[in-house]
Formats: C-alpha cells, sequence, structure tokens
C-alpha cells in the first residue's frame, strides 16, 4: 500500500510538472505589458463653471444667475485638488489567429461614472484588435471616430479642446484598410457613458439602442512620416451619421418612430516640423450633445394633432480650433485656441429648442500652457480662458438664442504627472 502511494504520489507530481510546463510554454505566447500615471491637478476658477467631477472637466462658464440686488452668483471663484484622473492601462499581445496578429487593451482611470461615485475605477477603454497588415478589425470601447487620434488638442486642462472638438469614448465595432500612406476605416457604434440627450436634457444611451440603426462613421486619413528627421504630416475628413427615437410614445400614449437623425464632419491637419507640432481642425455638427458639444433638436411640426407625433429637426453648430505647441524634449510651451458658434436649425421651430447648451450662441477659449518633463516626471501649467455668450431664453424662429450676453471664465490650472 505504502509503494501504491509513493507510486501514486510520484506520477501525480510528475504530471503537476508537464501540465506546469506546458502552460509555462504557452505562457510565453502571452505577454502582457502595464503602463498610465499618477496624476495631480490643482486648479482655481474665477467664477462657477459647467463641469463634471467636482469642477475637474471643466465645459463652460455657468450663465449669470441674479439675487434680489441684481449681484451675479455665479460670479463666486471656487478652487479644488484633485488626482482622480489618475490612470492604468494594460496591453495584451497573443499568439496570431485567423490570420491575424491579436492583442487587446484596458484601460481605466478613478474618475468615477458620476459626481456621487468619484474616486471610482470606471473603464475607459476596452478593445479586441485583429491585424492582418494591410486590414484590421477593432471591438469594443474607444474613443468617438469624430475624435481623430491623428489630430487631437493638447490641453493640460482633462476636457481636451471639448465644446470646440468631439469627446466621447463609445462601444464599436471599427474595420480599417490601409493602402500606403492611406487608411480607411469604418466605424458602427453605440453609447453608454456619454449618451445623447433628449428635448429635456435627460441624457441616456436607450435612444440610440430604441432607434434600430447604430450610428455610422466613415474617416480617410493620409499619414506620412520621416522617423530620421522626426517629422510627419497627417490630415484627414471624417462624415457622421447618427439617429435616435427620444421617446417610445407621443404626449396622446400613441406609439411613435419618429427619429432625429443628424450629419456631422470635420476635416484636421496635423503638421509636425522639428520645432513646432502645429495642429488645425474644423468641425460641423449637429445634434452633438452625446459628443460633449453644445447641441440637441427642436419640434419642426406636428404631424397628426390627434395622436401628437412630432417632426424634429437637430441644431446645427460650427467649430474650429487651432493648437501650437514646441517639440522639444524637456520644455514644451504651447497654446491652444478655439471658436464655437450656434448656426440653429436648417428648419423653423414651433417650440423651444432642448439638449445640451442650446441656449448658447457662441463660445470660445484660449489657453496658453507650458509642460516640463523630468525623466518619469511632468509638470504643467495653464491658463484657460473660456467665454460662453448666453441668450435669454428666447430664440428665432430657427433656434438662434436671442439678446445673448457673454460671461468669462479664468481657470489657471497646475498639474503633476508620474508616468510609468
Amino acid at each position: 500500500m505504502i509503494r501504491l502511494n509513493l507510486i501514486f504520489v510520484t506520477i501525480l507530481f510528475f504530471s503537476i510538472g508537464l501540465i506546469a510546463q506546458e502552460k509555462k510554454k504557452e505562457d510565453k505566447t502571452i505577454k502582457i505589458s502595464w503602463s498610465g500615471y499618477v496624476k495631480y491637478d490643482a486648479f482655481f476658477d474665477s467664477r462657477q463653471v459647467l463641469a463634471a467631477r467636482e469642477g475637474h472637466l471643466m465645459l463652460w462658464p455657468k450663465a449669470p444667475e441674479y439675487d434680489e440686488n441684481g449681484n451675479d452668483i455665479n460670479a463666486s471663484p471656487n478652487f479644488n485638488f484633485l488626482a482622480i484622473q489618475t490612470r492604468l492601462k494594460t496591453a495584451i499581445s497573443g499568439p496570431d489567429a485567423l490570420g491575424a496578429k491579436t492583442s487587446a487593451m484596458i484601460e481605466a482611470e478613478f474618475f468615477g461614472h458620476t459626481d456621487a461615485d468619484i474616486n471610482g475605477y470606471r473603464l475607459r477603454h476596452a478593445t479586441i484588435n485583429l491585424d492582418w497588415e494591410k486590414s484590421g478589425l477593432m471591438m469594443g470601447q474607444f474613443w468617438h471616430p469624430m475624435f481623430a487620434l491623428e489630430c487631437f488638442p493638447g490641453t493640460v486642462s482633462f476636457n481636451t479642446g471639448m465644446s470646440f472638438a468631439p469627446f466621447s469614448r463609445n462601444p464599436l465595432i471599427k474595420y480599417y484598410y490601409k493602402l500606403n500612406n492611406l487608411k480607411l476605416a469604418i466605424t458602427a457604434y453605440s453609447e453608454r457613458d456619454f449618451s445623447s440627450k433628449n428635448i429635456n436634457g435627460i441624457a441616456s444611451p436607450d435612444y440610440i439602442r430604441n432607434s434600430k440603426t447604430p450610428g455610422l462613421n466613415v474617416h480617410l486619413n493620409y499619414t506620412k512620416s520621416n522617423k530620421d528627421k522626426n517629422t510627419s504630416v497627417s490630415t484627414g475628413i471624417i462624415g457622421n451619421w447618427h439617429s435616435m427615437l427620444p421617446e417610445l410614445k407621443t404626449s396622446a400614449n400613441y406609439i411613435t418612430k419618429q427619429l432625429v437623425e443628424s450629419y456631422c464632419g470635420a476635416v484636421y491637419l496635423n503638421l509636425k516640423l522639428r520645432p513646432i507640432n502645429f495642429k488645425i481642425s474644423g468641425v460641423y455638427v449637429e445634434n452633438s450633445s452625446g459628443i460633449m458639444m453644445p447641441g440637441g433638436y427642436a419640434v419642426h411640426r406636428i404631424i397628426d394633432p390627434v395622436n401628437q407625433e412630432k417632426d424634429y429637426v437637430p441644431t446645427r453648430n460650427i467649430a474650429g480650433w487651432i493648437d501650437i505647441s514646441t517639440t522639444s524634449k524637456k520644455w514644451q510651451p504651447g497654446i491652444f485656441a478655439g471658436y464655437n458658434k450656434n448656426l440653429g436649425t436648417a428648419k423653423s421651430i414651433i417650440d423651444k429648442p432642448g439638449g445640451h447648451g442650446v441656449n448658447i450662441a457662441y463660445i470660445y477659449r484660449i489657453s496658453p500652457r507650458l509642460n516640463y518633463y523630468i525623466n518619469n516626471l511632468q509638470f504643467a501649467a495653464e491658463l484657460d480662458i473660456t467665454a460662453a455668450a448666453f441668450g435669454d431664453n428666447t430664440y428665432s424662429d430657427k433656434a438662434i438664442p436671442l439678446n445673448a450676453k457673454e460671461v468669462i471664465n479664468y481657470r489657471v490650472i497646475f498639474g503633476a504627472y508620474y508616468h510609468f
């Protein structure tokens, strides 16, 4: 019996050893790398601002609100210290499959999902990638396809040029094809954390889900680089279509299938030279609350007075921005400037528009910055000057805010990063 036990134990340990060796061999085909940064932010605002996460993600200054003496309540300064942008990224590569190189990526941060969840660990990106050299497939959650990775603002502020450049992360599937320096990408997407708002300003991913059709995007990019000189040029054009079903039934309790359909487009140029990096972009957007830009929609007409079914029309905005910085390794001064103009609707409306920031006639921002790099450390400072012109809650027959008055916020930001 002792011999049998010894033989059994020997065979068991031998089998475990073989399994462990085989597992070790398999593990060699999987590579996992970690990266990210610890981030500290300190900022001061000259007035109250519309923002998320205790002011961290700043959009624009709040509209004036007057007390009984006629003083602007929102002209009150404030400050904050935060570390919630701290981020962790996992990159994974594995064996080939379906004739393609395979990889995956997970990125998260302590930004939370809502202000009540601040400091909570939330998903930013999660992708599965297949690369066939000339073509590829991405599935997961990533930047909205209107956010061009080839050309985006380099601000210290976490808003990354928000209000002038699209900003959103979405569940999506993207196919791309590369031919020399050209790349064509086609993307279908839904909405999750960044969702479109209805006419009452309520955000929900249900609106695009109930429309039965995902958003569709086409992006054509040309990129050429010179590694020896460390220079490059990247330019592209983007087209986007989005639909949402804001309500399943009318106010008269009849089923409705009336959609809000919108079109967006963008062009950009990123020119990297030895002394400077020059970026410029222009966008045209409709019903753009889902990409964190001012926008919404209005009722164009009542189709049927009995069932109260409505015909909708989206609001339109045009925006442009420019970003210039140096390419030095240690000191990197830079400046961002953007402008957003409310164009109203293409058709007449019968009621006030709704959504996100539709009462703003225009917004502009100027933000000079300075970055300093030393090994893994980065220190950054920025002066963000953002102005918004708010209407008096009256509109033209095509949804343009009337009697707009401008207010300005001055934000001073200091950031410290430890990259790894």
